[in-house]
């Protein structure tokens, strides 16, 4: 059975597909950015942020990957991504923030399949 960890880390990296996906989409399409998808960005960072305290949850358990700086690394790095992106584009709703959050969606992805490979 999998751990706890492992199933939000899965959740976390399928919801960020999905959030990538369909900013890619608007993208494409040139739509401006419409306020659900930040919602949807935020929902994932929700995601991000419980992934990264379960990870610290189980480093203060003692259960140690191979890497713990790189470990650690990637926890941080997925938490910061979204925010700094949203608010890069925070005053502009045009197709290229669209674009920004498809980038930082993907970014967390390669992160969240990063963190499950390190943590095994």
């Amino acid at each position: 059975m999998h751990s706890v960890a492992t199933q939000v880390n899965v959740i976390a990296i399928g919801y960020a597909v999905l959030v990538t996906l369909v900013a890619l989409v608007l993208t494409v399409r040139r739509a401006e950015r419409p306020t659900w998808l930040d919602s949807m960005a935020w929902m994932l960072e929700l995601l991000v942020a419980l992934r990264a305290l379960i990870g610290f949850g189980k480093l203060l358990d003692g259960d140690r990957p191979e890497s713990v700086s790189t470990y650690v690394g990637y926890l941080v790095a997925s938490v910061c991504v979204l925010p700094i992106a949203l608010r890069s584009v925070a005053d502009d709703r045009g197709p290229w923030s669209t674009a920004v959050v498809a980038v930082a969606a993907l970014a967390v992805t390669v992160i969240g399949v990063r963190v499950q490979m390190t943590a095994s």
